[in-house]
């Protein structure tokens, strides 16, 4: 595969052939990945259209500095590639699929007398994986059954010939009741051992068939043989998978290697069913959404989560049934909508847990808005506030005996954390362990800035403390002009008790409310950002007050130091040269001849 980089305005030089594309930013991110039957005319199609185009796709235009190209032999190819890089870098515009979930697989050890077990860590050398499986039900449905067909050691022993022979272990209850050979005693050889898991490798691989043949074989050969009590065993394990195949059958049995994937959309989402059919029986139903970047359409969107989901389960499917017409089919992906009959059924199955699932999935979230409105509803009623407080901000400070000294505040919107609105203060006018003053400080400047910006004031203020710090905020907003234009309280941690300005007695809000839930979880909020922000900053310091007792190394060097190396160990393994690219020659020169000084010190 051949990678060339091109400048924006380069794109019509593009080639005429199938590749994929890579978008990067002026700071060098990659922001979008895309495949293409034709890289020129699909990439040129970015910066050519005018009309058409949403404003999503346009601010991701604007952003591109750089483009980056591989080509590949097919369209396929192409999706395979895409898939794989959009699965390393998670580029901001590409489509989310949500599924953040590791699924278990069954594991058949390498070892002697191997093993199977479930995992969820995929180490290859450790043996062969089989799944992964969307349900832990199904999984351990699959096991048990192996389990009551085949006498597969459950034991961690180590198997060797020379601990075998040497009389090492003694025969466990497993063995006693049937559902083990005694391989650790020399009961059972390897190679009668191995012909069982062959077969349990087959049922893993949703291969049921060859089991029954084998079942059959040996049910017919034994009755042959008069060995009756034999051939009986042979024929409840033949019904035992039977009846286990009958449970998993949702189509006939003819249809042998069939993925299917339907989607159902709505204006921001896609939600996606991925069924996996052998042999008539589903062995893998899953359901994700996709949370749509740049208005794709439903054909874009099916054909990526179908490649995803087919990665992440190791589909080695014939054909792809879907639910939609695909107008631009890929050359390597056998996808088609049944008109009618068996297939045609699957298909419907499949619509129909798309559907529920977009259902269930409306369901919830309008399920979580009622909540969300009905906690801060009680929260105004409890607090008697004239609005409903859908913006809510909280500040609280840290330090360590008036060391590094800094706060933060905390907003939360319509009952949920805001992130990016969260701030963090380095506490500037005040020395010394002053918790009074930092707090009129920070507030102070947090709503100076939000009035010479013209931003939108909270409908609530929380102060992490009791009546000094709440008082000392207050000052803050008078100073401002903006006291009694906006609500605020302190709250105690003790007690949990809440305090109004003026007022000499706290309220206390039933201790099972969900408003107090939601104020404490506010207020911890608070004090955990600022608490890790303190550790940064002390860390920092601490670092920079090794550094600078060092002879010719100041603040600004020090900084340089730590801003390349991250820590002063990294800076202690450092080698002269390392250092002096940072700092030149003469600083790095007298830092090693510190270093080797204190040494042993």
């Amino acid at each position: 595969m051949q990678t060339s980089s091109f400048a924006p305005s380069e794109y019509n030089i593009l080639p005429d052939h199938p590749g994929v594309y890579r978008y990067f930013n002026e700071a060098g991110e990659l922001i979008y990945v895309g495949k293409a039957k034709s890289l020129k005319k699909r990439v040129s199609s970015y910066f050519n259209k005018n009309t058409g185009v949403n404003l999503k796709t346009r601010r991701m235009v604007k952003e591109i500095r750089k483009i980056e190209i591989t080509l590949v032999n097919s369209e396929f190819d192409a999706l395979l590639l895409e898939n794989n890089l959009i699965k390393k870098s998670h580029p901001k515009y590409n489509i989310l699929l949500r599924d953040d979930k590791t699924y278990p697989y069954l594991l058949i050890t390498k070892e002697n007398f191997p093993r199977i077990f479930q995992t969820r860590k995929l180490i290859p050398k450790r043996g062969t994986y089989f799944g992964p499986f969307a349900s832990v039900k199904a999984m351990n449905n699959v096991l048990d059954l192996i389990r009551e067909l085949f006498t597969i050691r459950t034991c961690k022993l180590d198997l060797s010939p020379y601990k075998i022979n040497e009389g090492k272990y003694k025969v466990c209850l497993e063995y006693h009741i049937g559902n083990c050979q005694g391989p650790c005693v020399g009961k059972q050889s390897e190679s009668n051992y191995l012909k069982d898991l062959e077969q349990a490798k087959h049922i893993l691989k949703g291969n049921l068939g060859i089991a029954k043949t084998i079942f059959k074989q040996e049910m017919q050969s034994y009755a042959e043989n008069l060995e009756f009590e034999k051939a009986q065993r042979m024929k409840e394990k033949l019904d035992l998978l039977e009846k286990y195949q009958a449970k998993s059958l949702v189509a006939n049995p003819n249809i042998s290697n069939h993925d299917v994937c339907s989607i159902v959309i709505d204006e921001k989402n896609a939600y996606v069913n991925y069924m996996r059919v052998k042999n008539g029986a589903m062995i893998v139903s899953k359901n994700v959404e996709l949370k749509k970047k740049l208005d794709e359409d439903q054909e874009e969107l099916l054909i990526t989560a179908l490649i995803r989901l087919q990665d992440q389960f190791n589909s080695d499917a014939e054909e792809v049934l879907i639910n939609i017409e695909i107008k631009n089919p890929i050359e390597g992906l056998n996808l088609v909508q049944p008109k009618i009959g068996d297939k045609k059924k699957l298909v419907e199955l499949s619509t129909k847990n798309a559907l529920f699932y977009k259902k269930e999935k409306a369901l919830l979230q309008g399920l979580n808005k009622d909540k969300k409105d009905r906690v801060i509803k009680q929260l105004q009623q409890d607090l008697s506030l004239p609005e409903i407080p859908d913006h809510i901000e909280c500040f609280d400070n840290s330090n360590i005996q008036g060391t590094s000294p800094v706060a933060s505040m905390v907003c939360f919107l319509n009952g949920k954390p805001a992130v990016k609105e969260y701030r963090h203060y380095h506490v500037k006018t005040v020395e010394g362990p002053n918790d009074f003053a930092s707090m009129k400080e920070i507030v102070s400047r947090r709503y100076k800035r939000l009035l010479e910006e013209g931003k939108s004031l909270p409908k609530l203020i929380v102060i992490d403390g009791g009546k000094g710090q709440l008082s000392s905020a207050v000052e803050a907003l008078q100073e401002l002009g903006v006291y009694g234009k906006m609500p605020i309280i302190g709250i105690a941690k003790r007690l949990e008790e809440i305090y109004f300005p003026g007022d000499s007695y706290p309220i206390h809000i039933d201790k099972k409310s969900e408003s107090l839930r939601l104020l404490q979880r506010i207020r911890d909020e608070a004090h955990r950002f600022a608490i890790t922000f303190h550790r940064k900053v002390r860390s920092k310091n601490a670092f920079g007050t090794q550094l600078t007792a060092i002879p010719g190394i100041g603040e600004n060097t020090a900084n340089k130091l730590l801003n390349h190396f991250k820590s002063v160990k990294k800076i202690s393994e450092a080698s002269e040269e390392e250092i002096a690219r940072v700092i030149g020659s003469s600083k790095a020169k007298g830092l090693i001849e510190w270093k080797e000084k204190n040494k042993g010190a």
